[in-house]
């Protein structure tokens, strides 16, 4: 029997419970200013505070405890060792860690659960509204237990865009503000929050239209993808190429009635 058989629709929502209840958990780590003020710089403009490596050490422990063959997966640690073949957790701690820093409350904590490249469960948390986005592959997507969808906006010219800026690679700063510009110049409006899990799943809630950012790690994306595919939503690479999960990429995100039109956009002015 393989893995894949061992977890059934039932298995996973069990477990999506018990870890929805670790991650609200991990939430009460927001909330520490003493952890928050301990912060170090990763590399430019990308940095981790006491409180990333608090809620990853806590998860970590409790989700060996809840699926002990599953692998970890966390964006503050070494992951060479991870089979990518098997079943694997894939936590951010808190994405939106310069907005924790800063006091700006958007920030959230991100977990997947993945079998070889396929996501198969995505929980979503933000502390400071108490909002928690989830779903089962399979099974659609959930705010608070209550079913979301996306918009079903079909105008590019209706449709409000979120988009990152990609601080830590200033090197990609002409091409993402000239895509930026041109989606600008066709769509609604842009908004820019600082958290691609939580921009993912206001895309998959009907609070925005689309999302793009030029490079992410598969931290950053992994639930919300998950979250938004089950809302209804096409999301991939710019150039249209399925999400890894074994290391970074671009990401665009869209309602299925609205993705080709507003990718076509972006991608409109290549370098």
């Amino acid at each position: 029997m393989t893995e894949k058989e061992k977890i059934s629709e039932n298995d996973l929502i069990r477990i999506r419970d018990a870890a929805s209840e670790y991650v609200k958990e991990a939430g009460r780590y927001f909330f520490d200013a003493e952890k928050i003020r301990h912060v170090s710089e990763k590399s430019r403009k990308d940095f981790v505070t006491q409180a990333d490596t608090t809620v990853q050490e806590y998860l970590r422990k409790r989700l060996e405890e809840l699926l002990p063959e599953a692998q970890f997966m966390g964006e503050e640690q070494n992951n060479s060792h991870v089979d990518f073949k098997g079943l694997y957790w894939i936590l951010d701690p808190v994405d939106g860690t310069t907005n924790l820093i800063h006091g700006f409350r958007h920030s959230a904590v991100s977990l997947a659960l993945a079998l070889g490249p396929d996501i198969i469960l995505g929980i979503v948390y933000d502390p400071y509204t108490s909002e928690l986005f989830s779903a089962v592959r399979g099974g659609g997507a959930f705010l608070n237990g209550q079913p979301i969808h996306v918009s079903g906006r079909t105008d590019p010219a209706d449709s409000l865009v979120l988009v990152g800026t990609a601080p830590a690679r200033r090197e990609l700063t002409d091409i993402v503000f000239r895509r930026i510009r041109t989606v600008y110049d066709n769509c609604l409006d842009i908004r820019r929050a600082g958290s691609a899990a939580l921009d993912l799943c206001f895309i998959a809630s009907g609070r925005a239209d689309a999302y793009y950012e030029e490079i992410l790690q598969p931290w950053d994306y992994a639930a919300g993808t998950l979250i938004a595919l089950e809302a209804g939503a096409s999301v991939t690479a710019v150039d249209a190429t399925p999400l890894p999960l074994h290391h970074g990429s671009s990401i665009f995100a869209a309602g299925s009635g609205l993705y080709e039109k507003l990718r076509s956009i972006l991608v409109r002015e290549e370098v």
